[in-house]
């Protein structure tokens, strides 16, 4: 059975002071717990040292935003993955819409990135997803597919392990559109199929599969709970610490 993996993407917010308290403040409700999945916190790259100090995975684990696809040198501004795993950070966010539209990153980059992840020992959480003009057009699958298409074969040491998908609806993300549970299962399934062909079933029955879209407390066991849903990877309700531990009950009542 796939531990389900519930990741905090804290993007361009909290400081070194909020992130460690906010990480402080969920590691002491889910102290004692004996949980079913894992728990990731991303924060900002200025604020990871400060939180490795809180974030050693009992259960909370360190996870960063981004990284270099270079190895080391002359690269103002950017951050290697020897570096973010001197810090501590076991995961690496890649590929996220935001660094898709806005940097222009493109699939040989997320490869570099990945395969120095996984060289590294790190594990690689790769997004992927449509946007709302390609779903409107009935063309979800046919981005999803040729996104993953674009990566997954060409990685040189994934497995279902070290390898984390993340499926972004970027069709209701702030369009005042809603995903339905349905619709989540529906494309998580094609998505493990799309691995499936790429990778091998094996490799697909045991790799996680999260959900990027608007998870909440109050929906988190119906999304989670799905057959082809792992996780998620939540976006503002990571920023207060009652509401990413409701998720995270949430998982966990999904997992029954």
């Amino acid at each position: 059975m796939r531990r389900y993996l519930v990741a905090g993407n804290w993007k361009m917010n909290m400081g070194p002071a909020a992130g460690c308290q906010l990480t402080a403040e969920v590691q002491d409700l889910l102290k004692g717990r004996a949980l079913k999945g894992d728990v990731l916190v991303c924060p900002p790259y200025l604020t990871i040292p400060a939180v490795s100090e809180i974030a050693k995975g009992e259960p909370v684990l360190l996870g960063a935003q981004n990284c270099s696809d270079q190895e080391k040198g002359a690269y103002t501004g950017q951050v290697s993955v020897d570096m973010l795993k001197e810090a501590g950070v076991q995961y690496v966010i890649i590929a996220h819409s935001e660094r898709r539209e806005y940097q222009k990153e493109t699939d040989d980059q997320f490869v570099a990135k990945i395969n120095r992840i996984h060289q590294a020992g790190l594990k690689a959480i790769f997004c992927f997803g449509e946007v709302l003009g390609e779903r409107k057009e009935g063309r979800a699958e046919e981005v999803v597919r040729q996104q993953l298409q674009g990566v997954l074969p060409k990685l040189e040491f994934a497995n279902a392990y070290n390898t984390v998908l993340a499926y972004e609806p970027v069709w209701a993300i702030g369009t005042g559109e809603t995903a339905t549970p349905e619709q989540a299962q529906e494309i998580h399934a094609f998505t493990r199929g799309v691995v499936s062909e790429l990778m091998g079933k094996e490799v697909a029955d045991f790799m996680r599969i999260l959900y990027g879209g608007s998870c909440k407390p109050g929906n988190a066991r119906e999304l989670i709970g799905l057959p082809d849903v792992d996780g998620g990877l939540i976006g503002g309700a990571a920023l207060k610490a009652e509401d990413f531990v409701g998720i995270i009950d949430g998982a966990e009542s999904g997992q029954n």
